[in-house]
Formats: C-alpha cells, sequence, structure tokens
C-alpha cells in the first residue's frame, strides 16, 4: 500500500497514544479517517484537531469488547466512505496483579478489550477489506507476548494470543488482496500505565504513581516514532513489526534462549519490587 492519498483508515482506540499518533500521520498521508474509542470527550478532540488541519474524520464512541457495538461501527464506516483499505485493531488496556490473588472480572475485562476486540475488529472489517484491490490489517501486539513477567501473566496471555492468532488469520488471508502485520511494540510513551487496573496483594501493592514513574523510565519510544514505524511496515506490506531498541534486544534473546528471558524477566521484577519495598514498605495481604 504504497499510494494512500483519499483510502480510508480504520483505527481502533485512537483518543490518545498510539492511536492518535496513527491518526495524525494518516491525515498527513491524505487518507480519510474513521476513528473509535471509548472515551468520548478525548476523541472528539483528536477529531476536531485533525478536522481543523482538512481531514475527514467519522468518528464513534464504541467499547470493542462489544462485538455489536464493532459491528454496528464497521457498517457505519462503510456506509460513510464505501469501504475501508486500513484497519488497524489498536484498543489495549493493562493490569497488574498476581494469578492467584487477582479479581476474575478484571482478568476477563482485559482478555475481552485486548484480545477479543482484535477479534471482533478483525470480523467485522474484513468483508470490507476484502473488497478494495489492495487492504492492510493491523494488530498491534507487544513485546510481552516473548517475555513473560511476574503480575503481567494476563497482559502476556493476551499478548501472546493475538501474535497467535495473527499468525493463523494471515494464512486464511493468503490467497486475498489484504496484508495482515503484527506489532509488537516495546516501551511506548503512552498513558497505559496510567488507567491500568492494579491489585492490591503484597507482590504488586504500590502507589500508582510510583508505577506509573517506573514505565516512564523505561518507555523510550515516543507515539509518533510507533506509529511511523506501522505505517511504514503497511507500505512495505511486512508481516511483522518490532518498534523500540528494547523490542529488538528482547526478541533476540527470546530466539536464542527463551526459558532464560523469561528468567531474567521475572529476576528484573523482583529486584523493581524489592527495591521499591525497601524504599516504602507495604503491608502483606
Amino acid at each position: 500500500m504504497k499510494a494512500l492519498v483519499g483510502k480510508v483508515a480504520v483505527i481502533t482506540g485512537a483518543a490518545s497514544g498510539i492511536g492518535e499518533a496513527l491518526a495524525r500521520l494518516c491525515a498527513k498521508e491524505g487518507m480519510r479517517l474513521a476513528l473509535c474509542d471509548i472515551h468520548q470527550d478525548k476523541l472528539q478532540a483528536v477529531a476536531d484537531s485533525l478536522r481543523g488541519h482538512g481531514a475527514q474524520v467519522l468518528t464513534a464512541v464504541v467499547d470493542v469488547a462489544d462485538p455489536l457495538a464493532v459491528e454496528t461501527f464497521a457498517f457505519d464506516v462503510a456506509k460513510a466512505y464505501g469501504g475501508c483499505d486500513l484497519m488497524i485493531n489498536n484498543a489495549g488496556v493493562a493490569l497488574t496483579d498476581t494469578v492467584l490473588h487477582g479479581a476474575l472480572d478484571d482478568m476477563h475485562w482485559l482478555m475481552n478489550i485486548n484480545f477479543w476486540g482484535v477479534v471482533h475488529g478483525c470480523r467485522s472489517f474484513l468483508p470490507y477489506l476484502q473488497r478494495a484491490d489492495e487492504a492492510a490489517l493491523v494488530n498491534v501486539s507487544s513485546i510481552f507476548a516473548m517475555l513473560s513477567v511476574p503480575t503481567q501473566s494476563i497482559y502476556n496471555a493476551s499478548k501472546a494470543a493475538v501474535r497467535a492468532f495473527s499468525d493463523a488469520l494471515r494464512e486464511e488471508l493468503a490467497d486475498t488482496a489484504v496484508t495482515l502485520t503484527c506489532v509488537h511494540p516495546g516501551g511506548i510513551k503512552t498513558d497505559i500505565a496510567r488507567h491500568a487496573r492494579v491489585g492490591d496483594c503484597s507482590l504488586v501493592a504500590q502507589d500508582r504513581g510510583d508505577m506509573v514513574a517506573d514505565f516512564d523510565r523505561l518507555a523510550r519510544t515516543s507515539p509518533q516514532a510507533a506509529a511511523a514505524a506501522i505505517l511504514n511496515a503497511v507500505k512495505r506490506k511486512q508481516t511483522r513489526v518490532l518498534i523500540g531498541p528494547d523490542a529488538a534486544l528482547i526478541d533476540g534473546l527470546y530466539r536464542l534462549c527463551p526459558a532464560s528471558v523469561a528468567s531474567l524477566g521475572a529476576r528484573f521484577t523482583q529486584f523493581r519490587l524489592k527495591r521499591r519495598r525497601a524504599a516504602k514498605p507495604v503491608n502483606a495481604v
């Protein structure tokens, strides 16, 4: 997909972070936009800004965990634009908790957005993508699909599921004009940690400010750089893209010694938690 002018880009989770950066970059490429998010005010602000620069923008408040809502959004996009050419499943959330102490409702909440939201997006928009002469589908996974760490088990599972789902779906689309790209970002400077759900057991108990500060220190790549990498991958019809030097390093280590990488992730998490406890003791649960 080298010529993007006039084509239609659909982006979920478009009110902030990578989604917003993608919307702005696609607008610069001359694409018509269909943006959805669950945060109406933020989404409207992004849309108004883009329209102020001449972009054509359709918006909808959509919970990607709701298959009917996603299907309705796809129908509305097709009605307004006649179809779509690029669909990016970007919406995602975070959860920090242990398997035994975590609330099952929180686990279902995350999986319904991070994994099932991708499935819903693919199922709803693929019929329209397949009508185009050339189209692209992008599913945002994470480098955490390769690196599993304590307290991130459900997030790890959701992103690994997106990777496996994308690999299988790509083969199903082999004889079509739709290219599927699976994206594995490392630490991206977004607000995902600020909006994460956090458990209260002793392994993860902490002030939210501490968790956000840890994330901000580790996240080195801007949403704009991530968006540029994703759109370049679409233009080049890449099936897989790593974003950030941390993602490239972890992926390389994972390929060489996957068991050791998992152990390294666990040790790093334990070290970080012990250091925090030493500075600010917490009550065990």
